[in-house]
């Protein structure tokens, strides 16, 4: 794949910037967002709500799959981190919410933390774009 195939989008996380990366990429039919969480700039919405932290990590997964054109219909697959078993019913909910019409498939994971305990939900998504050659 040529490097002309491949689009980055930044989201204006300072993490972005300190570690490298891009909120997404599309590459060919392809739109891979990195993990998102619900901060909005230095804000972090939903503080101690893991259902809250959930809809608005997806919502802003979901503007990010929007720069290119892209909605909940082409979501293919999404990633749902929580440092908690007892948030999996609510951050389910919010994802349930979003994604029922669509169903993509799903992975759910437990882990240790985040780079700023104040966040409970972190997600992925991938969509698909179909013959896209842009």
């Amino acid at each position: 794949m040529t490097s002309e195939a491949v689009r980055r989008v930044q989201s204006g996380s300072p993490w972005e910037e300190s570690f490298g990366f891009a909120r997404a990429v599309a590459a060919g039919d392809r739109v891979l967002v990195a993990g998102t969480t619900s901060f909005k700039g230095n804000v972090l919405y939903g503080e101690g709500d893991p259902y809250e932290q959930a809809r608005v990590a997806f919502s802003n997964a979901l503007d990010a799959i929007g720069t290119f054109g892209l909605g909940v219909e082409s979501v293919v697959r999404t990633r749902m981190y929580l440092t908690h078993a007892r948030d999996v019913d609510e951050a389910g909910r919010a994802h349930k919410e979003i994604f029922d019409s669509v169903r993509p498939a799903s992975t759910l994971l437990i882990v240790d933390g985040f780079v700023d305990p104040r966040i409970l939900v972190e997600v992925e998504l991938e969509a698909f774009r179909g013959a896209v050659n842009s």
